[in-house]
């Protein structure tokens, strides 16, 4: 950290403090309540008007300056995930079974550093919502607060949220306009097939045999079905069957997962894969039932807003990259995207280490050195969109 102002150092050294304590006391979706605890406490002792229990366990705080009633949402989520860690350095989980894996404790911290700063001396005309929301991983924290009034409480115009990016350098952004992750959609395919003697296969129908001829056409949706220009991928993750040594399978179950990154390429997916079940059920005059649920929606930045974020991240970064190729992971995200304006920025992570190692792995760690850049690009957007200079005139 050579090279930065005492001021700047403190704040560094401070927000690191805040991460790893995150980082060391992990809690999972609607149950981050020491989390959202700490974060209301601290936001209060910044001084800003701050509201609990939103969404159940989210916490808002609010920083109003002037008079102009412009209104800008930066979002962070607090949630961690059902992993146990494999990191052995001071600050790593002390409860088996959660795990910070997806750095949602240097989201959380880096949004503080920033509500501190802009409490302090921030330069704006108008209001900060400083959106801590719960339940990320599991997509469902955002509509939470969505349905307890969230926009309507607050009169959000414009939603921001940011993502570390291991593998991406320290002091690199990358954002696009458009869809910039994807939707995540869960099936599950039941096969109602005939079991049988493992001698006698001619009289019944093995359900491993069918599930298998329906995991392989599935693999036709990307390759043969969908136009090469729209990305999308379906995996099958689960394959289970009732049969034992020498029973064939009455009955099979395929679980997975597809991604996509429009509303009409998930369309095509779930259409294609149930007139692929019918076709191959019917040819084994077997029947099957066919779930598909879209749990994340895909992210569709809005150009205004992604045009804002990349000024406000060059003015504090190395490089960024304001037409980035789309992630095919999913984030919750999209539900506020999808209600106001919004862009989702991400932010690089590190090339070395734990922080280069994949979202959700359980040697990950969230990069330290990267705090100041990510609460620094806060403040600049906040300033830069309620810029006191474009404020209204009477």
């Amino acid at each position: 950290m050579s090279g930065q102002s005492p001021r700047t150092q403190y704040l560094h050294n401070v927000m690191t403090a805040w991460r790893q304590d995150l980082h060391a006391h992990p809690e999972l979706g609607f149950e981050e309540h020491r989390t959202a605890t700490k974060v209301a406490d601290l936001l209060t002792d910044f001084g800003l008007d701050v509201h609990r229990a939103i969404g159940g366990t989210g916490v808002v705080g609010v920083l109003q300056r002037g008079t102009t009633k412009r209104c800008i949402g930066l979002r962070a989520d607090m949630d961690a995930l059902p992993i146990t860690e494999s990191n052995a350095f001071g600050h790593c989980s002390r409860h088996d079974g959660a795990m910070h894996a997806c750095g949602h404790d240097g989201h959380t911290t880096m949004l503080l550093g920033a509500a501190r700063c802009l409490a302090e001396s921030g330069e704006f005309d108008g209001r900060i919502v400083f959106v801590f929301q719960p339940n990320e991983e599991h997509g469902l924290g955002a509509s939470a607060m969505i349905d307890d009034g969230l926009f309507e409480r607050f009169e959000v115009e414009e939603i921001y949220g940011i993502h570390n990016m291991p593998g991406m350098p320290t002091g690199t952004f990358a954002t696009r306009s458009g869809s910039i992750t994807a939707s995540e959609s869960l099936f599950e395919i039941a096969i109602k097939a005939r079991g049988g003697h493992a001698a006698l296969p001619h009289m019944g129908v093995d359900a491993i045999v069918v599930g298998a001829n329906i995991v392989q056409s599935l693999q036709t949706i990307v390759s043969r079905k969908l136009n090469p220009s729209f990305n999308g991928v379906v995996s099958v993750t689960e394959f289970i069957a009732d049969g034992t040594r020498n029973v064939l399978p009455g009955n099979a179950t395929l679980r997975g997962d597809a991604r996509a990154l429009t509303p009409e390429t998930n369309r095509a997916i779930e259409a294609r894969m149930r007139q692929i079940v019918d076709g191959v059920c019917m040819a084994h005059d077997v029947s099957a039932d066919v779930s598909y649920e879209t749990i994340f929606p895909a992210v569709i930045n809005a150009p205004a807003p992604v045009q804002a974020a990349a000024r406000a991240a060059s003015a504090v970064a190395a490089r960024v990259d304001a037409d980035c190729e789309p992630r095919l992971f999913s984030e919750d995200f999209a539900h506020l995207a999808a209600a106001r304006p919004g862009c989702f920025i991400l932010m690089g992570n590190g090339t070395h280490g734990a922080h280069s190692q994949p979202l959700h792995s359980a040697d990950y760690d969230f990069n330290d050195a990267t705090l100041t850049i990510g609460s620094s690009f806060w403040v600049r957007l906040a300033e830069q969109q309620l810029s006191a200079e474009d404020s209204p005139r009477d």
